[in-house]
């Protein structure tokens, strides 16, 4: 089981980190929400916990709980501009269906 994310995730990462002075990676999560069931879930990691799984991606760590984990077996994470906009963007085997913004998908 795994996760990895491209060059340009791991740079943005990166470059938020310093811009932080702390921090080892960021943890990849889902939650119940939306209108199809779960929702991703981004925040920056000081430190690891026991039970999470760590994936090196270079400088920075991907750090993901084991719930999570069974549903982003697989997934990459990049980051993408488009325009004015920018943005972490998942592309994740286990979907089955998203909900029309998007914010949500189903496995």
């Amino acid at each position: 089981m795994a996760i990895t994310m491209t060059e340009a995730a791991r740079a943005h990462v990166a470059k938020q980190l310093a811009s932080r002075g702390k921090g080892i990676g960021i943890r990849v999560g889902v939650k119940t929400a939306g209108c199809s069931g779960m929702a991703y879930v981004l925040e920056f990691v000081d430190e690891a916990q026991a039970e999470d799984q760590v994936f090196d991606a270079g400088d920075v760590k991907l750090i993901v709980d084991p719930k999570s984990l069974a549903y982003l077996d697989g997934t990459e994470l990049d980051f993408v501009k488009e325009g004015l906009n920018e943005g972490f963007e998942f592309k994740n085997p286990n979907v089955k269906n998203e909900c029309g913004c998007g914010e949500s998908f189903h496995v």
